[in-house]
């Protein structure tokens, strides 16, 4: 009893400090390797008789658990290849004049000369895809909903975890293993019940330009390289704009990736992936928690403008925040004719 009491806590701990599943299975497949040599190896030995039992037993049991486990894993594969498609919105829930609610809840956007009742109207028939409801995606997902975009779809494969409350403001404890997508949209509902969300429980790939051609406008949350350079070529493909941020650590990055308009796609100023070491994800290199939140907010607020059609959005620009000194810088950023993804004879301008 003593060793499945130890490898309680081991699932246990693991759980506590956020790590990924399979580390704290690994923990547990150890110690009952270790149980099974014990009573094969050494039947009389003293760790012989603190495992207990029939070594005949330990195995059956082990591979019953790993047979239940295995299942587990298929499905979620056969779920994840089951590729689900946002069930399509009624058009009729974001026609016609605003509700006296309505005006009331965006009162402070109509007031506003550069947006007003026509911004606001545009806005409730806008169609946005966010992609990765994580530390950027969590503010994104609150701003765009509270400022009353119409029809929205946010993607993510990923499951609520402990470690991840620290950045990720749009989930609660409560929410910890439920998968993100999920979650975010009831946390958007629960602020504004006049906006449609759409929950898509897996990542966005480059094959997905259908899907990306179905909105108007995608932000892009994720955290790795590769995970972004899909999403950029479905956005290049489908001729759709793309407001693109990124964190590390104290700094962030925010741009607008969008060679329709005659701005650069990302792989024209990253056409490489960074080398071992130089880019770690957060999980490695940390991040301080409010810096998401600075970052995303600049991707909505981006995302308003381009929808509403006002301002200066930072296409061709790409402004770089450093928390950790308080300082700002916008630099110039162009298209390459070269480009293997937007440049000449892969895409062309409409």
């Amino acid at each position: 009893m003593l060793i499945l009491a130890i490898m309680l806590a081991v699932l246990v701990a693991a759980r506590l400090l956020g790590w990924p599943a399979w580390r704290g299975w690994a923990g547990v497949a150890a110690l009952w390797l270790a149980a099974v040599a014990a009573l094969v190896l050494a039947p009389g030995s003293g760790v012989a008789h603190l495992v207990g039992g029939d070594a005949r037993v330990w195995v059956l049991g082990g591979g019953v658990v790993a047979l239940l486990l295995g299942y587990r894993l298929l499905l979620r594969q056969l779920h994840r290849r089951a590729v689900p498609v946002p069930e399509a919105p009624q058009p009729s829930a974001q026609s016609g004049p605003l509700s006296d609610p309505e005006l009331d809840r965006y009162a402070r956007h109509i007031v506003l000369r550069e947006l007003g009742g026509p911004g606001q109207a545009a806005l409730r028939r806008a169609r946005v895809l966010v992609v990765g409801a994580g530390g950027l995606g969590a503010p994104v997902c609150l701003y765009l909903a509270a400022a009353g975009v119409g029809r929205i779809t946010v993607a993510d494969d990923d499951h609520v975890g402990l470690s991840n409350l620290q950045r990720q403001v749009i989930f609660r404890s409560a929410d910890d293993g439920r998968p993100k997508a999920e979650a975010a949209r009831d946390a958007m509902l629960a602020l504004n019940p006049h906006v449609e969300v759409a929950a898509l429980n897996r990542r966005i790939t480059d094959a997905d330009a259908a899907l990306i051609a179905e909105h108007d406008l995608v932000l892009d949350g994720t955290d790795s390289f590769a995970a972004r350079r899909a999403v950029n070529a479905a956005c290049v493909a489908a001729g759709v704009p793309l407001v693109a941020g990124a964190i590390a650590q104290w700094e962030g990055q925010v741009t607008i990736w969008d060679p329709r308009h005659g701005a650069p796609c990302m792989t024209c100023i990253f056409p490489e992936a960074p080398a071992p070491g130089l880019a770690p994800a957060c999980a490695e290199a940390g991040v301080v928690g409010p810096l998401p939140g600075v970052i995303g907010s600049l991707m909505a607020l981006e995302a308003i403008k381009l929808i509403a059609r006002t301002g200066e959005p930072l296409r061709g620009r790409m402004l770089i925040f450093d928390g950790l000194y308080g300082e700002n810088r916008l630099m110039k950023i162009s298209r390459r004719a070269d480009c293997p993804t937007c440049g000449s004879g892969h895409f062309r301008a409409g």
